[in-house]
């Protein structure tokens, strides 16, 4: 039963990430309409499961309506509203949800209830101490390596520590679960023992919510990343990267975790 449900949960990922594919696919042809059907329906069940995705799908649903010269005030409102909700269940994460209701509704020019939820967002900003976390890099290159390192030294994180292969980064991220570290993990997908979707899958097996954070040359559409992105890994960088690039990465996995 445990091995179904989890295949379920997987199966409904893929299911949604496909999904999320097409609609900006048809976004990116001018089917406006399908895409805003589609990115409303993923909000829908988002919603239910209090998932912050629900709000860019809201935000994305309406940059639908707009490129169709339609009035898109509805989806940002609700888009608003429901970050209003979040923030108040989500005492952690108060900050983020207030300032994401603070930009929907000043879009829409609700410039009162704009500026109460940026009010808001100030209470938590002193409150809000970010979690020291290590970084586990995996990845076979000494010069991708000291790329990283240098990338996450600057953007502030000093616990960084590296592996090569993909058996080497089992242990050690197994280790660090079991001290209750919560690491994050730069995943290469290119190992030169065992491949990177392989290494995915089996650490997602014992802590499914692992923040993984992908790094490959390959197209995110290929069925290899497809794959692991389904299996529960949270975000993606490909090579080349820029220190922007891994900045966001590391914002959506720790996103993903609040989800």
């Amino acid at each position: 039963m445990k091995y179904y449900t989890r295949s379920c949960i997987l199966l409904v990922l893929e299911n949604n990430l496909e999904k999320f594919d097409l609609a900006c696919t048809y976004l990116k042809n001018d089917q406006n309409m399908t895409a805003h059907n589609m990115f409303m329906d993923l909000a829908q069940k988002e919603m239910k499961n209090n998932n912050y995705k629900a709000g860019l799908y809201l935000i994305l649903a309406s940059e639908c309506k707009s490129r169709q010269g339609k009035e898109r005030k509805d989806e940002l409102l609700e888009a608003g509203k429901y970050y209003l909700k979040l923030a108040k269940k989500d005492k952690n994460n108060s900050n983020y949800a207030y300032q994401c209701a603070a930009r929907c509704f000043l879009r829409i020019g609700h410039y009162d209830d704009a500026m109460k939820a940026f009010e808001e967002a100030q209470k938590y900003t002193n409150e809000v101490v970010e979690e020291k976390r290590p970084i586990v890099v995996v990845d076979d290159s000494p010069a991708i390596l000291l790329r990283l390192k240098s990338f996450l030294q600057q953007l502030g994180h000093d616990d960084i520590k590296t592996v090569e292969n993909g058996k080497s980064a089992i242990t050690l991220i197994t280790k660090l679960v079991k001290l209750k570290q919560n690491p994050i993990i730069l995943l290469d997908m290119d190992l030169p023992d065992i491949k990177g979707d392989v290494v995915a899958k089996t650490l997602l097996e014992s802590k499914p919510n692992m923040s993984i954070i992908l790094i490959t040359a390959d197209e995110k559409s290929t069925p290899r990343v497809r794959k692991t992105i389904g299996f529960g890994s949270t975000a993606f960088v490909q090579k080349p990267f820029s220190i922007n690039e891994l900045k966001n990465a590391l914002d959506a996995a720790k996103l993903s975790e609040i989800t």
